[in-house]
């Protein structure tokens, strides 16, 4: 399993790490935020297929912000998937 870290922008929470394994996410953890809803969305997410994860989350915004933690997370995956297919 490959493990990112991904530091959000213009969201409360400071720091976003996760495992990706055969195109699925493991162990997400947000530093900072909404703990209870973060949590959530982790627990929601463990062993989900990243790509269902992008459809479902992208493009949510907290706040009118433009993004939030869960769009951050989505862009970390992409990131994070764009890295894999790289190699």
């Amino acid at each position: 399993m490959n493990t990112y870290t991904y530091k959000p922008q213009r969201v409360c929470s400071r720091q976003i790490s996760f495992g990706l394994e055969n195109g699925k996410l493991h162990d997400i953890h947000f530093v900072g935020g909404c703990n209870g809803n973060l949590n959530a969305i982790s627990k929601l997410l463990e062993g989900q297929e990243a790509n269902q994860a992008i459809r479902i989350l992208k493009g949510n915004d907290c706040g009118g912000r433009g993004t939030s933690c869960a769009d951050q997370l989505v862009r970390a995956v992409e990131e994070a998937l764009r890295l894999e297919q790289s190699t």
